[in-house]
């Protein structure tokens, strides 16, 4: 539901945004943009073309543009930092936070990027330049390295009074981290025990220890997770010597998991989560040709087991009309387990411990739907044709059909994931030639065994 109303206040935005832009009016387009968030103008700007996304920028307040920035794939960031000007980007990025920095550095300009290191002090410098040395995908390039730490010989009094003396605290901040004189993690302490407590009340009876850290070669999806099932607002991040670096909160979380799901929608097309739905025409053919290709490569795959039948389809016409029948239904009944196998590889809760008890599960599952299903075609199979027989073959065949779906829907994302290479961009392509080489061969080989014998 709440989804719903967020698509709808989006398109809403949209519409009243190009009715403007089409007017020619730019003082309410200016208006409208600037009652947005970061994250709302860099929805919008990713929903209009180039020409009207170029005026929009161009109207977003520049203390905004570095959280658009961030908050946008990588195709339409690159073309709005073609709109800059090396001291428009520096004065953009210069104030974001380092992780938020470290996800904007890669795509900046050289020059640009030494502009943006000498603004920065030394601290900053040697944090941003921490985070980088981490890979993409794990917790460390996912951190923020400014936390609040506090030590266990202290007060709450001391504690506040140092707050206070602070000015500020980082954004998301829910728990202080208590660490030891190495900066080695001990626990956490929850703001609302720091102001519900007497003032001298000594720090070390306050420490939740609760909470692991979070070791900073993790997965960023098993980061995701984690903050999933525990609910957290953030996290701390370790080393091997359980050494505090930073943190990780909610807002980086919430992308990693909005990123996952947008991956796998677009991977099972063989399209990239990143792409720009406005691209230019030839980045947008270079990108999809590919998995095009590997698609006709399966189709001729397929085209090829049905040629070795050629002599069963022209003696039998009505094969070449039910054919289609059994390989579709295939590929959705094992789209729906592939579907399924890639989010609980995603989500971790496939492994090799339960590979086999869900191999048995879809297997009986497909097994009465392919009874089911192949008994209402064969009887509307017997119906149109008046041929007893053939509905028999269609109805095995759907059967067939079915189990073998749901085998390739169960085994193939588990063999992709041991081999590192992504099921939801290489699944599909193997599930649809697997349905369809093994439907085309179960119809017509029982057609072949059975009507022409």
């Amino acid at each position: 539901m709440a989804e719903a109303v967020r698509h709808e206040k989006t398109a809403r935005q949209l519409r009243l945004l190009s009715d403007a832009l089409d007017s020619g009016r730019l003082g309410p387009v200016r208006r409208l943009v600037n009652t947005l968030s970061p994250a709302e103008i860099g929805n919008l700007l990713e929903s209009l073309p180039p020409a009207k996304r170029t005026v929009v920028w161009g109207l977003v307040d520049p203390e905004d543009d570095g959280e658009v920035l961030v908050h946008v794939g990588d195709d339409v960031r690159e073309s709005l930092l073609a709109e800059m000007d090396p001291d428009e980007i520096v004065a953009a990025v210069e104030d974001l936070d380092i992780d938020d920095l470290a996800d904007l550095v890669e795509d900046l300009p050289d020059t640009v990027i030494d502009e943006v290191l000498k603004s920065m002090d030394r601290d900053n410098r040697e944090r941003l330049e921490q985070v980088l040395s981490y890979d993409e995908e794990t917790a460390g390039r996912l951190m923020n390295p400014d936390v609040v730490t506090v030590r266990t010989d202290t007060t709450v009094d001391v504690v506040l009074r140092y707050l206070r003396l602070r000015g500020e605290l980082p954004d998301h901040t829910d728990h202080l981290y208590v660490v030891s004189r190495r900066h080695q993690y001990l626990g956490r302490i929850a703001l609302q025990a720091l102001l519900t407590r007497e003032p001298n009340t000594p720090i070390n009876q306050l420490i939740d220890d609760e909470q692991p850290a979070i070791h900073v070669d993790e997965s960023t999806d098993e980061v995701a997770r984690q903050f999933s099932d525990h609910d957290w607002i953030s996290a701390p991040v370790v080393d091997d010597s359980n050494i505090l670096l930073g943190r990780i909160t909610i807002d980086d979380v919430v992308d990693i998991i909005r990123e996952q799901a947008e991956h796998q929608v677009l991977g099972a097309a063989g399209l990239d989560e990143d792409e720009d739905l406005f691209s230019p025409v030839p980045r947008a053919w270079r990108r999809r040709i590919l998995w095009l290709g590997v698609n006709l490569c399966t189709a001729f795959l397929a085209s090829s087991v049905v040629g070795q039948f050629q002599g069963t389809i022209d003696r039998i016409v009505a094969l070449a009309v039910l054919m289609p029948i059994v390989a579709g239904m295939g590929g959705n009944a094992g789209t729906q387990v592939l579907a399924l196998m890639i989010r609980g590889l995603a989500l971790g809760q496939v492994g090799a411990s339960n590979v086999r008890v869900l191999l048995w599960k879809e297997l009986r599952v497909a097994l009465m739907n392919g009874l089911m299903i192949g008994g209402i075609v064969g009887l509307a199979t017997w119906a149109w044709f008046h041929d007893p027989m053939l509905a028999l073959v269609i109805g095995a065949a759907m059967t067939l059909n079915l189990l073998f779906a749901a085998l390739a829907g169960v085994l193939v994302p588990v063999t992709l994931k041991r081999m590192n290479l992504d099921p939801a961009l290489a699944g599909g392509v193997i599930l649809t030639t697997v349905t369809d080489v093994m439907g085309f061969l179960a119809f017509l080989g029982l057609a072949t065994l059975i009507l022409l014998r």
